[in-house]
């Protein structure tokens, strides 16, 4: 046995965690920022005490919420595209039990964290202890285990020594780009106090390399000979294409060869949207431009792509009879998907082997690409212009509100604005390198939709979950991420209810965000959901006892917490806000108070969503046939 030091387990846990770098094209930095904790009971006198006495580099940041400080951790990691991480930590029971949904959230996105809740006793000797389960299947069940199913990595430590397989297999997890995601730690809370021998080099300098993985041969080759054959390809540019840093590839390849560029939501602001070729997003929430390209297209080319079902409209975007499938891909399940022919490599190595082997090739769009990015621009700059009236007001969207109910939201809410004048205002007048962030609710469509930025990485929208809360403590990170750049929080009022703690947070370590709150007193995006599918306005307005319309006061709720605030209603007021809150050195809140019904809706593409086949309600009863035929055409694997 070698030189050894005498710590307990969470002493050698910080340790490891300061000695974790990773090398990024020939670049070496250290892998974990720091530590976002809420300490209680199993965490605070064992992983809590270690920090206290030496926590090297690691910034420790104290957190409002175990979820929301999660989720800015998240953020940080995909704002800083998952080269960077940071560690959080929460105490048996209920908080680590609030983490659950976070782990969720990095795991559908892709995006490593290193999650470290507190456990049980080992020696089960005090049992049971404090916010302790029982179960009379097992005692080895805890709260922990409920972990197991939204991690990439996860693993039990209860004795000082497992604490070092367990991390070695956890970093290897999420410093692999096919396997990024959520590894969870759980360790006994005796166990974090326990002192032990640890071999002096398990704490020496690891680098983990980020290698960019190499496709063969025969992948390139049968890539190239699908695109040859090919007149009318389409790039479907995801969230891997962003992580890979393949921007200027795609951006050569489809100036060259004349293909054009469609995007996900994750892979938004990977290539800049002036871009002549990039017809923005695709799917349910896509363009206009971008959907009639997906609709001619003959071969689908998913750069990094999971193609969910708002990028595949439920799988029925595609004419499977003329379209065939190229997908590029690090992870091998995703490059199999839609039967596709597979290249597994990394994005960016990836098109560039193509990129020197395609040679004279030209699709054959055409004129068409400008014609559709045009149409779409004109389309945008009406939704900019759209104005309420209050005799013959039609919304956007399909399944809405009558002309009375309208007029009540506007007196009662005391607003006549509209949420696309409201959303362009914004994109129109926040400089240009701000990051905007965003995850749940209607405005995601708007985003995918309307927003533009020729700024690399600046898109930051949580959509592989979907997770309501996401959008302040998202913005969080991204702050930590980035200092220097502006970010901006873009969420309704019932995201904002359901998690926004982080906001004491970022006022706490004066990392100035902004809130951009969109509130039209209800979950809009379910309203529409339940209406256009033939239903009625049930239980997702915001009205109280009375069956009067909710009228929360927000931008005082923040100036409570001791942030910048504004209240606005129209576009003027908006853009004197929003001048203003750059200014501030503390973070501000803009209380936006819009129409409901009038976010963006309907250009191309439909969602598969379970409806009632049978109802007292024909209308329902009608969509629940159509949606059986829609089902015919769509994608059976």
């Amino acid at each position: 046995m070698g030189k050894t030091i005498r710590m307990t387990t969470a002493q050698a846990l910080v340790k490891f965690l300061n000695q974790q770098y990773i090398s990024v094209d020939g670049k070496e930095f250290p892998f974990v920022e720091g530590v976002f904790n809420i300490f209680g009971h199993g965490n605070v006198l064992g992983i809590g005490h270690a920090l206290e006495q030496d926590p090297g580099h690691l910034k420790v940041i104290q957190g409002k919420n175990e979820q929301g400080m999660a989720h800015a951790a998240i953020a940080f990691s995909k704002q800083q595209l998952r080269q960077k991480i940071y560690a959080v930590t929460a105490s048996a029971g209920p908080g680590s039990a609030n983490m659950v949904t976070a782990a969720a959230t990095a795991h559908a996105n892709n995006i490593p964290l290193l999650i470290l809740p507190a456990d049980t006793f080992a020696t089960r000797q005090p049992d049971p202890v404090l916010q302790q389960l029982e179960h009379e299947t097992s005692i080895a069940t805890t709260t922990n285990d409920a972990f197991k199913a939204v991690s990439r990595y996860w693993d039990r430590v209860q004795r000082p020594e497992q604490l070092m397989s367990a991390l070695i297999r956890a970093f290897e997890v999420m410093t692999n780009p096919a396997t990024a995601g959520p590894a969870t730690i759980c360790i006994s809370q005796d166990t974090e106090g326990e002192a032990y021998d640890f071999e002096a080099s398990f704490f020496e300098k690891r680098v983990h390399y980020l290698d960019r993985r190499v496709p063969t041969d025969r992948e390139i080759e049968g890539a190239l000979a699908r695109i040859k054959e090919s007149k009318k390809p389409v790039i479907i540019v995801g969230g891997g294409a962003k992580y890979s840093q393949a921007g200027d590839m795609l951006r050569q390849l489809s100036e060259t060869h004349e293909i054009p560029l469609v995007e996900t939501h994750a892979g938004k602001s990977t290539v800049a949207h002036s871009f002549e070729n990039n017809l923005g997003g695709t799917g349910i929430l896509g363009t206009s431009a971008a959907n009639k390209a997906i609709d001619n297209a003959d071969l689908i080319i998913g750069v990094g792509t999971r193609y969910t079902d708002f990028t595949t409209s439920s799988k029925t975007a595609f004419d499977y009879d003329r379209t065939k499938f190229l997908n590029i891909n690090v992870g091998r399940m995703h490059a199999y998907k839609f039967d596709a022919f597979q290249v597994v490599g990394d994005a960016k190595v990836s098109l560039e082997m193509m990129a020197k082997e395609l040679g004279n090739y030209r699709a054959s769009f055409g004129s068409q690409l400008s014609e559709w990015k045009k149409e779409w621009e004109q389309e945008r700059e009406r939704l900019h212009n759209v104005t309420f009236n209050r005799t013959a007001f039609k919304p956007e969207i399909d399944g809405h509100f009558s002309q009375e109910v309208m007029n009540e939201y506007a007196d009662s809410l005391k607003t006549e604005y509209t949420q696309t004048d409201a959303f362009i205002t914004m994109n129109d007048t926040v400089e240009e390198g701000s990051i905007v962030v965003a995850s749940a609710g209607s405005l995601p469509g708007d985003m995918q939709r309307l927003w533009e930025t020729d700024t690399e990485n600046t898109y930051h929208l949580e959509y592989g979950y979907s997770c309501m809360g996401y959008e302040v403590a998202g913005a969080l990170g991204a702050k930590l991420a980035e200092p220097k750049r502006e970010v901006y929080a873009v969420l309704g009022d019932g995201s904002f209810l359901m998690l926004h703690t982080e906001l004491v947070t970022a006022l706490q370590y004066k990392q100035k965000i902004n809130v951009m709150l969109f509130d039209n007193s209800g979950y809009g995006c379910i309203n529409n959901l339940q209406m256009s599918n033939g239903g009625g306005s049930y239980n997702c307005e915001f009205r109280d006892a009375d069956h009067n319309i909710m009228a929360i006061d927000y931008a005082k709720v923040a100036e409570g917490y001791g942030a910048k605030t504004y209240r606005v209603t129209t576009r003027d007021e908006l853009i004197a806000a929003i001048e203003d809150a750059k200014k501030q050195t503390v973070s501000t809140l803009i209380d936006i108070k819009v129409l409901p019904k009038t976010m963006t809706d309907g250009y191309g593409g439909w969602w598969n969503v379970g409806v009632s086949e049978v109802s007292e309600t024909e209308a329902v009863v009608q969509v629940a046939q159509e949606r059986t035929e829609k089902l015919q055409d769509a994608w059976k694997y």
